[in-house]
């Protein structure tokens, strides 16, 4: 590792690319400290604190989703909606491609019809962030947000619309400097000021077990630090589930007609990840589950609104059943198993001992149904854990999600991302990676892919 780290700042090109990446980072961070105009910093502590008490509530899901996404909520700084809304927009116009078929042939155009779509991707933005940085100030600006008055010194309609605006801009200015890290950087511009987003909320979440540990009396603390060590070895084992299963894939051999009739055919494989939807069914299901419990308190329904809330037993339920959905109907846009079948029949190419065509068909929907719901049950548990934690170690909610929840589940995925792009680096300037490099193996046109 050590070697693979010199020989990054060995090569040029690469050292300029992580200086910029790290300062892009920097810049993203410092956003979040520059405050919206109008602002009381002594009440921010107060809003924060209604937020993590208020489990049920629409702007607590707001908050979690923007802390996940590259935001923060309760800081109400320029930075504060994250990227979020460019994410939910790239997400429509994804699952619209998938649907409509006029989108689907205008990004088979090429390079001039997915600049059609991004246009229109960058259109929704900035119409979401209009209207979720309307929810944020008009929430910031409520008598109710602290117990030490407004968080907002003037809520006339200037200053708030002045907000409006400083907080969109500020949205746009981050999904401008996700794609120059891409292009200028290494790794995913957008994931990892995700990433960065997520891991700044540890510290936090780490000192919450200090303020814990200071108001404990003295015989309560032997049983505070086995809580704490059950609670660094799940965590520990949460990050190492999340690697195996988002490193985990099916490989499918296929061989090519053309090679198998001549000496030494080769053979590739089809690579099927076992987590293929990523986070996305968590969030979905968290944005459809919050819809009905609010309609239902709005409405003065509080009987049937205690059924779905937060935690409770139909909520979970409902919760996982809508995770496994997602997960299969996310699969299904990006996996069809009858366009695979028939690609990989005009180019000459088979499973072995699988008949070309709708037997093909078939056996990859089974594989992919298989693989499918090994993924799904996986970020079930993943969405469970935090819950799990709040309830059975008394952890607060926030601090539970960051650090055993889907906030890990994001990290772990950028990182192994970002570590396999630099591992590629190297490997094509004839250095060694952070990965010691495999022994061929023996045998005569084997390759795989």
């Amino acid at each position: 590792m050590f070697q693979a780290i010199s020989n990054i700042l060995a090569i040029a090109d690469l050292r300029r690319r992580l200086l910029f990446t790290i300062m892009a980072l920097a810049i993203y961070r410092i956003g979040f400290h520059i405050f919206l105009p109008g602002v009381r910093l002594e009440v921010l502590a107060d809003v924060k604190a209604n937020a993590e008490q208020n489990s049920d509530g629409l702007l607590n899901f707001i908050a979690m989703t923007s802390m996940l996404t590259g935001g923060q909520l309760s800081q109400a700084a320029v930075f504060s909606l994250g990227i979020m809304p460019y994410i939910s927009a790239s997400i429509i116009f994804s699952l619209m491609t998938k649907v409509f078929p006029k989108l689907e042939e205008l990004q088979k155009e090429g390079e001039a019809g997915r600049k059609v779509i991004n246009r229109w991707t960058r259109y929704s933005t900035v119409l979401l962030c209009l209207v979720q940085s309307l929810l944020v100030v008009q929430w910031v600006a409520s008598p109710d947000s602290g117990s030490n008055g407004q968080a907002i010194s003037d809520s006339g309609f200037a200053i708030g619309l002045l907000q409006v605006m400083v907080l969109t801009a500020g949205t746009l200015f981050l999904m401008w400097l996700g794609e120059k890290i891409t292009e200028n950087g290494i790794g995913n511009g957008i994931s990892l000021m995700i990433m960065a987003g997520i891991v700044s909320s540890f510290p936090a979440s780490i000192l919450s077990f200090g303020a814990q540990w200071g108001q404990l009396e003295p015989e309560a603390r032997p049983f505070f630090v086995l809580k704490l060590l059950s609670l660094v070895t799940f965590f520990l084992a949460v990050v190492a589930a999340v690697v195996f299963i988002t490193k985990g894939q099916r490989r499918i051999p296929i061989q090519n007609a053309r090679t198998v009739r001549g000496a030494g055919g080769q053979r590739h494989y089809m690579p099927i990840r076992v987590n293929s939807a990523g986070v996305l069914p968590i969030i979905f299901a968290q944005s459809l589950l919050m819809i009905p419990g609010m309609l239902l308190n709005i409405m003065g329904a509080t009987t049937l609104g205690q059924l779905l809330a937060f935690g409770s037993f139909w909520y979970l339920t409902l919760y996982v059943l809508m995770i496994l959905f997602f997960t299969y109907f996310w699969t299904s846009l990006y996996y069809n198993p009858v366009e695979i079948s028939n690609n990989m029949k005009e180019h000459g190419s088979f499973v072995p001992g699988i008949r070309p065509g709708h037997r093909t068909a078939e056996y990859l929907q089974q594989v992919f149904s298989r693989i499918t719901l090994a993924g799904a049950v996986f970020l079930a548990v993943i969405a469970l854990i935090p819950m799990l934690v709040t309830s059975e170690l008394g952890v607060n909610s926030f601090a539970a999600q960051m650090l055993g929840g889907t906030g890990i589940l994001i990290v772990v995925g950028v990182a192994l991302d970002l570590v396999d792009k630099i591992e590629a680096q190297l490997l094509a300037r004839q250095y060694e990676g952070f990965v010691a490099p495999r022994r061929k193996r023996s045998g005569v046109g084997m390759r795989d892919h």
